[in-house]
């Protein structure tokens, strides 16, 4: 039978090491130290500190500071395009609070012929927008009709300014959202919603008719649109800065 056999390995003296240990083999001699694996002394002194990769470390940059949250109201009077607006920004689902209109309402709230509007907002619309790493806005849209007119007061509570939507065609249902901004000293906007890419009268006309005057900015815009609502927030956002850097120099 073919087998393999082990080499002739010399004789070992009774109490001496077997010559194919590995101490024998490997071991070195006595008073000199151990190697370190099989080739490689031990360094002299502790080991040095552990260094992370480049780039792999922390640094010294403090954190990134949070946005500064700013609350933006979106009023208006009934069916001229407040939670349209608050959805079309929204970097968020938007919080509505739509319920179907019924029968009830009839003759009490008038969307207007051109309207298709089938729901309307009972409580309130939300929703938010980040304008960059310093800023963000909170989108509060109030409820048009005036039966929820208590809850203006709660929703303009912390609020920096507000947008004012005006349907062209019904003016007199955005009355009462200038009067209370006006009563309560608030910054705000005019934006008239530009239904099916037109005006009803020109906005010198609509200036004229509000009663409104040339320190409150008046813009036209389209609810639907993304880019659109953010210029006429823009220019929310610029009104309440420059209120507060007038009411921080008095």
């Amino acid at each position: 039978m073919d087998f393999v056999r082990s080499p002739e390995w010399p004789v070992v003296p009774i109490g001496g090491l077997a010559g194919n240990s590995a101490t024998a083999r490997y071991s070195t001699a006595p008073g000199t130290p151990g190697a370190v694996g099989r080739a490689t002394p031990p360094p002299a002194g502790p080991p040095p500190p552990y260094r992370p990769p480049a780039g792999t470390g922390p640094t010294n940059r403090p954190p990134a500071a949070p946005p500064v949250p700013v609350k933006i109201l979106v009023a208006g009077g009934f069916g001229v395009g407040k939670t349209t607006t608050v959805g079309a920004i929204s970097e968020i689902a938007p919080l509505t609070t739509e319920a179907e209109m019924t029968s009830a309402g009839i003759g009490v709230d008038d969307p207007g012929v051109r309207s298709t509007k089938t729901t309307t907002t009972v409580a309130m619309d939300f929703g938010c927008v980040t304008i960059d790493r310093s800023l963000k806005l909170y989108l509060f849209g109030t409820p048009g009709q005036a039966r929820f007119g208590f809850m203006w007061d709660d929703l303009a509570r912390g609020a920096l300014g507000a947008l004012v939507v005006v349907d062209s065609a019904r003016l007199d249902d955005c009355f009462p959202a200038i009067d209370f901004f006006e009563r309560a000293g608030l910054p705000f906007v005019v934006g008239v919603n530009a239904f099916d890419g037109r005006l009803a009268l020109e906005l010198g006309e609509i200036r004229w008719a509000l009663a409104i005057g040339d320190h409150v900015p008046l813009v036209q815009f389209d609810a639907r649109d993304r880019l659109s609502v953010r210029d006429a927030l823009l220019v929310v956002l610029d009104r309440a800065l420059d209120r507060a850097t007038r009411d921080r120099k008095a």
